[in-house]
């Protein structure tokens, strides 16, 4: 591997790296990282270091201060507000789409999904509860079977991981009420009562968006 490689995977591993801790919560919106700290602990040079914050700013996580280190940004108020409209949207039509057997196939797993919440939830595993939030909306998508749809949906992912850990206590606090929103809107699936559905959509994630920083 040349010198040129090198340098490109170590500035993408840096780059997993801190893209990671951010959007998992562990380094919370008014973090100071630092070039020289970050190196040490992901065992690489400062420069890749540098690379890989420069990107993270033009991605809009972090603002960097010459000389100082960079700070980590949250998402304002209109960000949470489009992020839940641009979610409400697709799941929605998606859904609305769906034919029959797709429905109850994805109403199956949905099911199965729900059954891990409760055991994340009772085990205080807000990371895992996240992580299975995330691909219970995504099923949603998924059930219109399109592409373009889920692309784009793949683009809100990050945004929505970052508010799930930014709201994790507020979701710890309700888990029985959410749970039992994930057990309407997957019943309405089922049904096929789309204007249901989107109702219970909508209250949803409403009432779990994540707090603008």
């Amino acid at each position: 591997m040349s010198g040129k490689e090198k340098s490109k995977s170590a500035a993408e591993r840096a780059y997993a790296y801190v893209r990671g801790q951010i959007l998992d919560g562990e380094h919370p919106p008014g973090t100071m990282l630092g070039e020289a700290a970050l190196a040490t602990e992901i065992g690489v040079s400062r420069t890749p270091v540098r690379v890989a914050l420069a990107r993270l700013q033009d991605e809009g996580w972090i603002h960097i201060y010459p000389k100082r280190g960079a700070i980590v940004q949250g998402i304002d108020e209109r960000t949470v507000a489009e992020l839940a409209d641009a979610r409400y949207v697709l799941e929605t039509t998606a859904v609305e789409r769906a034919s029959d057997p797709m429905r109850q196939r994805l109403a199956e797993k949905l099911d199965g999904l729900i059954v891990q919440h409760r055991a994340a939830f009772a085990e205080g595993d807000i990371a895992r509860f996240i992580e299975l939030t995330l691909e219970f909306h995504r099923g949603f998508v998924e059930a219109g079977d399109n592409r373009v749809m889920l692309e784009m949906y793949a683009l809100l992912s990050d945004r929505h991981r970052f508010s799930l850990f930014m709201n994790s206590r507020h979701l710890l606090d309700r888990s029985d009420e959410l749970i039992a929103e994930h057990e309407a809107l997957v019943a309405h699936l089922r049904a096929g009562d789309s204007a249901a559905f989107a109702a219970t959509l909508q209250g949803h994630i409403a009432e779990n968006a994540g707090p603008a920083r």
